[in-house]
């Protein structure tokens, strides 16, 4: 990785562990090893490295989705990801959305690129669906998307043995369409 990129990713870590808007640029720069200086340099802003570190998160997460490629990911290999993601990087919460809501009426630019990054995961959600059932079903969609942030959510509170259950319920309604698609 280059410095810029590791300096993303760093922060990234430490805004899940963190915060966001609470955070001081001197404390960001030493975590993350470089002068406030250097973050100004590649960043321009604060905001301008939260946004580096929200799009890294993003397309990080969304690497581990696709690590199949060529092979569309079932619904329920979803829940897997998360399972690993929280292993590997703690159960937190969702980044994304924490930054969507400490930034809303403070920076539109934050608060939009959440929204894309949101939409661009719901849209693997449904993509995911439709190849399952052979066709688009938003409502279904929107239902296991909503269990994923659920899921997310609640097991930032030391309860990972949600996802499991998420998972279970995501498969339950994967399967009652599946029943409707054959009558």
């Amino acid at each position: 990785m280059d410095k810029k990129t590791d300096m993303a990713a760093s922060a990234a870590q430490l805004f899940a562990r963190e915060g966001l808007r609470g955070i001081g640029v001197d404390h960001i720069g030493a975590s993350v090893g470089a002068s406030t200086r250097t973050l100004y340099k590649h960043f321009g802003s604060r905001d301008g490295l939260v946004m580096a570190a929200l799009e890294s998160r993003h397309t990080a997460f969304m690497a581990v989705l696709h690590r199949d490629d060529g092979e569309i990911g079932t619904v329920e290999s979803l829940f897997d990801t998360l399972e690993q993601w929280s292993a590997e990087f703690g159960a937190s919460g969702c980044l994304l959305l924490r930054a969507g809501s400490e930034y809303r009426g403070a920076n539109d630019d934050i608060v939009a690129l959440v929204r894309r990054q949101k939409e661009v995961f719901f849209q693997e959600v449904a993509r995911r669906v439709s190849h399952a059932l052979g066709h688009d079903d938003p409502l279904l969609s929107s239902q296991i998307w909503i269990l994923f942030e659920g899921a997310t959510a609640i097991a930032s509170l030391d309860n990972t043995a949600v996802i499991g259950a998420a998972r279970a319920a995501a498969a339950a309604l994967m399967a009652h369409a599946g029943q409707r698609n054959e009558t």
